[in-house]
Protein backbone atom coordinates (compact mmCIF):
# COMPACT_ATOMS: atom_id res chain seq x y z
CA UNK A 1 0.00 0.00 0.00
CA UNK A 2 1.15 3.71 -0.91
CA UNK A 3 1.99 6.22 1.67
CA UNK A 4 -0.81 8.15 0.04
CA UNK A 5 -3.13 5.39 0.77
CA UNK A 6 -2.43 5.04 4.37
CA UNK A 7 -2.49 8.72 5.46
CA UNK A 8 -5.99 9.04 3.18
CA UNK A 9 -7.60 6.01 4.52
CA UNK A 10 -8.75 8.07 7.60
CA UNK A 11 -9.51 10.84 6.40
CA UNK A 12 -11.86 9.04 3.72
CA UNK A 13 -14.01 7.09 6.96
CA UNK A 14 -14.27 10.20 8.60
CA UNK A 15 -16.06 11.58 6.01
CA UNK A 16 -18.17 8.68 5.34
CA UNK A 17 -18.64 9.02 9.23
CA UNK A 18 -20.03 12.54 8.58
CA UNK A 19 -21.76 11.42 5.77
CA UNK A 20 -23.85 8.53 7.44
CA UNK A 21 -24.27 10.10 10.78
CA UNK A 22 -26.18 13.52 8.19
CA UNK A 23 -28.09 10.66 6.51
CA UNK A 24 -29.08 8.96 9.66
CA UNK A 25 -30.42 12.51 11.08
CA UNK A 26 -32.20 13.57 7.72
CA UNK A 27 -33.83 9.56 7.78
CA UNK A 28 -34.61 10.02 11.99
CA UNK A 29 -36.24 13.74 10.74
CA UNK A 30 -38.35 12.39 8.17
CA UNK A 31 -39.43 9.48 9.60
CA UNK A 32 -40.04 11.81 12.58
CA UNK A 33 -42.05 13.77 10.23
CA UNK A 34 -44.32 10.95 8.25
CA UNK A 35 -44.97 9.78 11.65
CA UNK A 36 -46.46 13.01 13.40
CA UNK A 37 -48.27 13.29 9.69
CA UNK A 38 -49.55 9.58 9.96
CA UNK A 39 -51.01 10.53 13.86
CA UNK A 40 -52.93 13.85 12.54
CA UNK A 41 -54.90 11.43 9.50
CA UNK A 42 -55.58 8.39 11.94
CA UNK A 43 -55.14 9.54 15.60
CA UNK A 44 -52.92 9.68 18.31
CA UNK A 45 -51.41 5.90 19.60
CA UNK A 46 -53.22 4.96 23.29
CA UNK A 47 -56.50 6.49 22.47
CA UNK A 48 -59.61 4.38 22.22
CA UNK A 49 -60.71 6.09 18.55
CA UNK A 50 -56.91 5.39 17.65
CA UNK A 51 -56.58 3.95 14.04
CA UNK A 52 -53.36 2.77 14.36
CA UNK A 53 -53.85 -1.17 14.21
CA UNK A 54 -51.06 -3.07 14.99
CA UNK A 55 -50.12 -6.12 12.23
CA UNK A 56 -51.34 -8.20 15.45
CA UNK A 57 -54.70 -6.78 16.15
CA UNK A 58 -55.18 -6.59 12.19
CA UNK A 59 -54.58 -11.07 12.29
CA UNK A 60 -56.32 -11.50 15.64
CA UNK A 61 -59.28 -10.05 13.44
CA UNK A 62 -58.92 -11.62 10.49
CA UNK A 63 -59.15 -15.18 12.55
CA UNK A 64 -62.20 -14.34 14.35
CA UNK A 65 -63.86 -13.40 10.70
CA UNK A 66 -62.56 -15.84 9.45
CA UNK A 67 -64.29 -18.19 12.37
CA UNK A 68 -67.23 -16.81 12.53
CA UNK A 69 -68.25 -16.65 8.40
CA UNK A 70 -65.59 -19.51 7.18
CA UNK A 71 -64.22 -17.26 4.73
CA UNK A 72 -60.94 -18.52 3.42
CA UNK A 73 -59.59 -14.92 2.61
CA UNK A 74 -60.64 -13.05 5.89
CA UNK A 75 -58.04 -11.08 6.38
CA UNK A 76 -58.58 -9.35 2.93
CA UNK A 77 -61.81 -8.66 3.56
CA UNK A 78 -60.68 -7.14 7.21
CA UNK A 79 -57.64 -5.10 5.39
CA UNK A 80 -60.41 -3.53 2.50
CA UNK A 81 -62.45 -2.97 5.99
CA UNK A 82 -59.77 -0.75 7.47
CA UNK A 83 -59.07 0.76 3.68
CA UNK A 84 -62.86 1.62 3.90
CA UNK A 85 -62.99 3.06 7.48
CA UNK A 86 -60.11 5.51 7.11
CA UNK A 87 -61.30 6.48 3.80
CA UNK A 88 -65.42 7.34 5.22
CA UNK A 89 -64.55 8.70 8.64
CA UNK A 90 -61.36 11.18 7.08
CA UNK A 91 -64.38 12.55 4.19
CA UNK A 92 -67.02 12.60 6.76
CA UNK A 93 -67.15 14.71 10.26
CA UNK A 94 -67.58 13.52 13.61
CA UNK A 95 -66.61 9.93 14.12
CA UNK A 96 -67.56 6.02 14.44
CA UNK A 97 -68.00 5.26 17.60
CA UNK A 98 -65.75 2.10 19.05
CA UNK A 99 -62.51 0.73 18.73
CA UNK A 100 -60.67 -0.03 15.28
CA UNK A 101 -61.20 -3.96 15.89
CA UNK A 102 -64.57 -3.97 16.32
CA UNK A 103 -65.72 -1.66 13.40
CA UNK A 104 -63.63 -3.97 11.46
CA UNK A 105 -65.12 -7.02 12.79
CA UNK A 106 -68.54 -5.35 11.74
CA UNK A 107 -67.28 -4.35 8.46
CA UNK A 108 -66.14 -6.93 7.39
CA UNK A 109 -67.77 -10.10 8.66
CA UNK A 110 -71.38 -8.41 8.12
CA UNK A 111 -71.65 -9.23 4.17
CA UNK A 112 -69.30 -11.82 4.26
CA UNK A 113 -72.73 -13.88 6.51
CA UNK A 114 -74.49 -13.55 3.21
CA UNK A 115 -77.32 -11.98 4.36
CA UNK A 116 -80.96 -13.06 2.07
CA UNK A 117 -81.11 -9.26 0.84
CA UNK A 118 -79.53 -5.86 1.00
CA UNK A 119 -82.72 -4.28 3.15
CA UNK A 120 -80.28 -2.90 6.07
CA UNK A 121 -81.69 -1.47 9.30
CA UNK A 122 -79.18 0.22 11.70
CA UNK A 123 -80.60 1.14 15.05
CA UNK A 124 -78.48 3.91 16.63
CA UNK A 125 -76.27 5.82 13.77
CA UNK A 126 -74.45 8.69 16.08
CA UNK A 127 -73.10 10.48 12.97
CA UNK A 128 -74.06 8.60 10.08
CA UNK A 129 -70.70 7.13 9.14
CA UNK A 130 -70.77 3.39 10.13
CA UNK A 131 -73.91 3.02 7.75
CA UNK A 132 -72.39 4.97 4.67
CA UNK A 133 -69.52 2.28 5.31
CA UNK A 134 -71.38 -0.64 5.59
CA UNK A 135 -73.47 0.34 2.63
CA UNK A 136 -69.97 0.33 0.43
CA UNK A 137 -69.01 -2.99 2.06
CA UNK A 138 -72.76 -4.39 0.76
CA UNK A 139 -71.80 -3.43 -2.83
CA UNK A 140 -68.08 -4.54 -2.77
CA UNK A 141 -69.89 -7.77 -1.71
CA UNK A 142 -72.25 -7.32 -5.34
CA UNK A 143 -75.63 -6.54 -2.67
CA UNK A 144 -77.53 -4.02 -3.86
CA UNK A 145 -77.90 -2.25 -0.30
CA UNK A 146 -81.05 -0.04 1.06
CA UNK A 147 -80.59 1.72 4.30
CA UNK A 148 -83.12 2.75 7.19
CA UNK A 149 -81.55 4.45 10.04
CA UNK A 150 -83.85 5.12 13.19
CA UNK A 151 -82.43 7.74 16.27
CA UNK A 152 -83.63 10.17 17.51
CA UNK A 153 -80.71 12.26 16.36
CA UNK A 154 -80.46 14.42 19.54
CA UNK A 155 -77.78 16.81 20.78
CA UNK A 156 -77.36 14.44 24.26
CA UNK A 157 -76.62 10.66 24.08
CA UNK A 158 -78.65 8.80 27.13
CA UNK A 159 -77.51 6.02 28.22
CA UNK A 160 -77.77 4.05 31.27
CA UNK A 161 -75.88 5.46 33.79
CA UNK A 162 -74.85 8.47 32.15
CA UNK A 163 -75.53 10.96 29.85
CA UNK A 164 -73.01 12.22 26.95
CA UNK A 165 -73.84 16.48 26.38
CA UNK A 166 -70.13 16.95 24.33
CA UNK A 167 -68.90 13.88 21.71
CA UNK A 168 -65.29 13.04 21.87
CA UNK A 169 -64.92 14.78 18.11
CA UNK A 170 -66.25 17.65 19.35
CA UNK A 171 -68.78 17.77 16.68
CA UNK A 172 -72.69 18.59 17.37
CA UNK A 173 -75.48 15.63 16.46
CA UNK A 174 -77.28 16.60 14.28
CA UNK A 175 -79.75 15.62 10.75
CA UNK A 176 -77.69 17.55 8.86
CA UNK A 177 -74.36 16.20 9.73
CA UNK A 178 -75.96 12.74 9.33
CA UNK A 179 -76.74 13.17 5.68
CA UNK A 180 -74.09 14.90 4.89
CA UNK A 181 -72.00 12.04 5.89
CA UNK A 182 -74.34 9.50 3.86
CA UNK A 183 -73.40 11.76 0.78
CA UNK A 184 -69.74 11.81 1.48
CA UNK A 185 -69.72 7.97 2.26
CA UNK A 186 -71.17 7.52 -1.35
CA UNK A 187 -74.45 6.27 -0.13
CA UNK A 188 -77.13 7.39 -2.78
CA UNK A 189 -79.80 9.61 -1.28
CA UNK A 190 -82.97 7.26 -3.22
CA UNK A 191 -81.50 4.42 -1.05
CA UNK A 192 -81.69 6.09 2.34
CA UNK A 193 -84.53 5.78 4.50
CA UNK A 194 -83.58 8.35 7.51
CA UNK A 195 -86.69 8.14 10.41
CA UNK A 196 -85.70 10.26 13.51
CA UNK A 197 -87.18 8.49 17.22
CA UNK A 198 -86.39 6.03 19.49
CA UNK A 199 -86.62 2.24 18.36
CA UNK A 200 -89.57 1.94 20.94
CA UNK A 201 -91.62 4.45 19.53
CA UNK A 202 -95.02 3.11 18.48
CA UNK A 203 -94.43 5.69 15.22
CA UNK A 204 -91.38 4.21 14.19
CA UNK A 205 -92.59 0.73 14.49
CA UNK A 206 -95.43 1.87 12.42
CA UNK A 207 -93.53 2.89 10.04
CA UNK A 208 -91.60 -0.53 9.31
CA UNK A 209 -94.27 -2.93 10.02
CA UNK A 210 -94.21 -5.61 7.68
CA UNK A 211 -90.41 -5.14 6.71
CA UNK A 212 -87.85 -7.95 5.94
CA UNK A 213 -85.00 -6.82 6.68
CA UNK A 214 -81.62 -8.92 5.38
CA UNK A 215 -79.37 -6.88 7.76
CA UNK A 216 -79.78 -5.49 11.27
CA UNK A 217 -77.71 -3.69 13.18
CA UNK A 218 -78.75 -3.50 17.14
CA UNK A 219 -76.61 -0.33 18.38
CA UNK A 220 -78.90 1.83 19.95
CA UNK A 221 -80.00 2.04 23.83
CA UNK A 222 -77.03 -0.45 25.45
CA UNK A 223 -79.22 -1.00 28.47
CA UNK A 224 -80.34 -4.21 29.44
CA UNK A 225 -84.09 -3.44 28.75
CA UNK A 226 -83.39 -0.84 25.67
CA UNK A 227 -81.79 -4.77 24.03
CA UNK A 228 -84.39 -6.47 24.93
CA UNK A 229 -86.98 -4.03 22.96
CA UNK A 230 -84.58 -3.77 19.96
CA UNK A 231 -84.31 -7.63 20.15
CA UNK A 232 -88.17 -8.19 20.31
CA UNK A 233 -88.45 -5.81 17.47
CA UNK A 234 -85.61 -7.79 15.80
CA UNK A 235 -88.39 -11.04 16.02
CA UNK A 236 -90.74 -9.02 13.98
CA UNK A 237 -88.49 -7.40 11.37
CA UNK A 238 -85.68 -9.95 10.21
CA UNK A 239 -86.14 -11.56 7.00
CA UNK A 240 -85.44 -15.18 7.23
CA UNK A 241 -81.61 -16.07 7.33
CA UNK A 242 -81.22 -12.01 8.24
CA UNK A 243 -77.74 -11.30 9.88
CA UNK A 244 -78.51 -9.39 13.08
CA UNK A 245 -75.20 -7.62 14.14
CA UNK A 246 -75.13 -6.83 17.95
CA UNK A 247 -72.85 -4.33 19.08
CA UNK A 248 -70.63 -3.83 22.00
CA UNK A 249 -71.51 -7.63 23.39
CA UNK A 250 -69.33 -8.50 26.24
CA UNK A 251 -67.74 -5.14 26.54
CA UNK A 252 -67.28 -4.13 29.86
CA UNK A 253 -68.02 -0.75 29.68
CA UNK A 254 -71.94 -1.94 28.38
CA UNK A 255 -73.00 -5.25 30.67
CA UNK A 256 -76.68 -4.90 29.99
CA UNK A 257 -76.06 -5.81 26.38
CA UNK A 258 -74.45 -9.57 26.85
CA UNK A 259 -76.77 -9.71 29.44
CA UNK A 260 -80.26 -8.72 27.54
CA UNK A 261 -78.84 -10.71 24.40
CA UNK A 262 -78.36 -14.13 26.46
CA UNK A 263 -81.18 -13.95 27.99
CA UNK A 264 -82.75 -13.40 24.36
CA UNK A 265 -81.17 -16.69 22.67
CA UNK A 266 -81.80 -18.98 25.62
CA UNK A 267 -85.63 -18.30 24.68
CA UNK A 268 -87.54 -21.26 23.49
CA UNK A 269 -89.53 -18.93 20.81
CA UNK A 270 -86.74 -17.09 19.54
CA UNK A 271 -85.91 -16.76 16.20
CA UNK A 272 -82.72 -16.18 16.98
CA UNK A 273 -79.50 -18.16 16.96
CA UNK A 274 -75.94 -16.98 17.51
CA UNK A 275 -74.01 -17.28 15.20
CA UNK A 276 -70.26 -16.16 16.57
CA UNK A 277 -68.58 -13.35 18.03
CA UNK A 278 -65.50 -10.94 16.84
CA UNK A 279 -63.96 -8.67 19.09
CA UNK A 280 -66.73 -7.03 21.43
CA UNK A 281 -69.46 -7.85 18.26
CA UNK A 282 -72.46 -10.92 18.29
CA UNK A 283 -73.65 -12.59 15.40
CA UNK A 284 -76.85 -13.60 14.91
CA UNK A 285 -78.94 -15.61 11.89
CA UNK A 286 -82.77 -15.41 12.05
CA UNK A 287 -84.65 -18.45 10.79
Amino acid sequence: MSLLSRVARPVTRRIDRRIERRVDRTLRRELARHHHTTELLLGSDGRRFDRHPTPAQISAVAREVGAVTGERFARRATVQAYRTLIEVENRGVGRIAGGTSNILGKLAATPLLKPPNGDVLEIGTLYGLFAGCLARQMLRAGIPYHLTIVDPIAPVQLQEGMEITHDASGTPISEEIVRANLHYAGVQPDRTRLLRGYSTDPGIHQALAGGKFGVIVVDGDHSAPGVRADLEWVEELAAPGAVVVVDDYDDRVWPGVKEATDEHLARGDTRLTRIGQVTTTAFLRAS
